[in-house]
């Protein structure tokens, strides 16, 4: 089977493309080739494959196994891989994602794209579109009961997947590793949640660090990113163009007047691979 590996700033997962290779059981070959010791090393496996209503199609599966329902920073590789390919040479090109069909506008260097710009819908505010139990309402600065002793003030968005923003004062200080998966794992989201600790430095640029739904702590998560620029809004901490620093590097941010959020980053290609990876089970 062969493979490429790409990240967008960080955030890197195993690429296959499916126009010429066949996966079985992706759910099962996610944790073994993801395996940071004893396979290829990511944070998931996102198929390329053909679609009938867009340019291609993409499937992306968690470190765990678990499908997502988009990867900001994995469509925009997905981009580079199927134009860098010749797979379509459109320039914007379409792909069908679980969470609807995107569009992306790609920016080339001697003839390779090396970065882009994704349209990544319009954000979804209601407590049912997240999901999280309750009325439905939208959830902003609700308070989030974690123990007796611990809460946090949390403003909820769906970008296609769903996605938990706290904005915090102290971000370095602030153990991720523990509230992270207490909080994606919570009893009021049926489905779990991303989880993304912000502080703000002002109107247009903020720091953010990520816990993600079956991947743990990761370098980038573009739905993530476009979530935080929804929430800063929605909190009057910030405009509605951002600067995201994120751990593996910066994406920028728009909550446009058509209602769609757009982000612009990188797309980097590491290696490409050839192996047998076992599906056990």
């Amino acid at each position: 089977m062969k493979f490429t590996k790409m990240h967008g700033i960080g955030n890197d997962y195993v690429y296959i493309n499916c126009f010429e290779e066949e996966i079985g059981v992706p759910a099962k070959l996610a944790p073994i080739i993801s395996d940071r010791h004893f396979g290829v090393g990511s944070d998931g496996l996102i198929l390329i494959l053909s679609s009938a209503v867009a340019d291609c199609r993409m499937r992306i599966f968690n470190a765990d196994g678990s499908e997502a329902q988009m990867c900001g920073n994995g469509i925009r590789c997905v981009a580079k891989y199927v134009y860098d390919n010749k797979i379509t040479q459109k320039n914007p090109l379409t792909v069908e994602t679980l969470a609807g069909i995107k569009t992306v506008q790609v920016f080339t260097e001697n003839g390779r794209v090396s970065k882009a710009r994704v349209n990544m819908g319009k954000p979804g505010l209601m407590r049912s579109e997240i999901p999280m139990i309750g009325n439905e309402t939208k959830v902003i600065d609700e308070s989030l009961p974690i123990d007796k002793n611990v809460s946090f003030r949390i403003t909820c968005v769906s970008m296609g997947n769903p996605h938990c923003v706290v904005f915090v004062d102290d971000l370095d200080g602030l153990d991720i590793s523990k509230y992270g998966p207490e909080i994606e794992r919570h009893r009021v989201f049926p489905e779990r949640i991303n989880v993304h600790f912000v502080r703000i430095h002002n109107p247009k640029e903020v720091t953010m660090k990520t816990w993600e739904r079956g991947s743990g702590i990761t370098m980038a998560c573009g739905t993530g990113a476009s979530a935080v620029c929804v929430a800063g809004v929605l909190n009057k901490k910030t405009e509605r163009n951002v600067l995201a620093h994120l751990p593996g590097g910066d994406l920028e941010l728009e909550w446009a007047a058509d209602g769609n959020v757009y982000m612009t980053g990188p797309a980097t290609e590491v290696f490409t691979g050839e192996g047998t990876f076992t599906q056990k089970g």
